[in-house]
């Protein structure tokens, strides 16, 4: 007869156990994105009468930049960083209406073309990053004042300017235009076609990092690449996925930076990587890798629209947006860091 006095209770899967409803909040990642955008929301609700309603605006501000971070958010919960997102958006631009124009092509043919020269690109990123071993900082720095010089450079040789000609008047515009710029009027608000782009994006995200394999190797390289590689995640094909992932979304932010005006100043981009990883940051997304939601870079993407035009609105001087960036910035990783031992006390 068996002794059950000395048998051991079975271990508990803890993903079956049940957290408190508090406990699972302090978890999220996003938590303090979403008390920094329900205080940027009451605050400049409070100082401008003109803020709430002009909401369209201001997700319109918001997508520009949400669109970018949340492919950079993935890119940063997996351990890496791309410094030549900023210009990498021109150049996808620039390509686009140069091959068009020189050409003489149908304006899809640039934009296929845009689409392979800007992938080409991001693998190139998670190439350099994977065969050197130098980090991200420094392979996305070179790639970022490569892509400078000759977004400027080829610009100037091909158009004689730092200006692009204008393809408005080319077969295809129309019909790009309305994929990549256009606008639906609901009543009063005006919808921008990248507020689309941009919520199918958070959206795509979070289901890649809640419900893929795909989204446990993200997390797993960016907890360390090494342990990850030792259980089996292929770490080559997860970066360079990543990669791949930014280069999408700049190919898409750059058509509607191309189909919104039809030319492209070859000098902008400069400086937007920063806002990107800001977003990201302020979304929960912590610079050591392996922690973060797509829901929480999509929410700082909006803390940049509503600080950008609630200081229009206001009448302020537009370099207090660079102290309250700079604030947001401080005081969201401050509560991430916060929200992140609470959690870890609760489980």
């Amino acid at each position: 007869m068996t002794d059950t006095s000395t048998v051991e209770p079975a271990a508990i899967d803890e993903r079956l156990v049940h957290r408190p409803l508090l406990s699972r909040l302090l978890g999220r990642p996003e938590l303090g994105s979403v008390i920094g955008a329900v205080a940027v929301f009451l605050f400049f609700s409070v100082m401008t009468e003109s803020f709430v309603s002009s909401l369209d605006t201001v997700l319109y501000a918001a997508s520009l930049i949400g669109i970018m971070a949340v492919p950079v958010a993935l890119l940063m919960i997996g351990g890496e960083f791309d410094l030549s997102a900023g210009v990498l958006v021109t150049a996808s631009a620039l390509v686009a209406s140069m091959f068009a124009y020189q050409m003489t092509a149908n304006v899809w043919v640039g934009v296929a073309v845009s689409l392979l020269v800007t992938l080409a690109i991001g693998f190139f990123n998670g190439f350099m990053l994977i065969r050197t071993g130098l980090p991200s900082f420094i392979i996305t720095l070179g790639t970022f004042l490569m892509l400078q010089g000759a977004n400027v450079g080829v610009t100037k040789l091909i158009s004689g300017t730092v200006q692009t000609k204008s393809i408005t008047d080319m077969e295809g515009y129309e019909s790009a235009k309305e994929i990549f710029a256009s606008t639906i009027s609901i009543g009063s608000f005006d919808l921008r076609v990248t507020i689309l782009w941009w919520v199918a994006l958070v959206a795509v995200a979070t289901w890649i990092l809640l419900r893929t394999t795909w989204g446990n190797w993200i997390f797993a390289v960016g907890g360390g690449r090494d342990a990850a590689r030792a259980v089996g995640v292929p770490v080559f094909r997860t970066k360079i996925g990543l990669y791949l992932g930014v280069a999408l979304a700049a190919w898409i932010s750059g058509m509607h930076l191309l189909f919104s005006f039809g030319v492209v100043q070859s000098g902008e981009g400069r400086g937007l990587e920063l806002h990107y990883i800001a977003a990201a940051v302020i979304g929960g997304c912590l610079l050591t890798g392996g922690y973060g939601s797509a829901i929480g870079a999509g929410i700082g993407a909006l803390i940049f629209g509503m600080t950008k035009q609630g200081i229009v609105y206001a009448q302020w001087d537009q370099d207090w947006f660079w102290f309250f960036l700079g604030a947001m910035l401080l005081l969201a990783t401050l509560l991430n860091a916060w929200v992140r031992k609470r959690a870890e006390a609760a489980k």
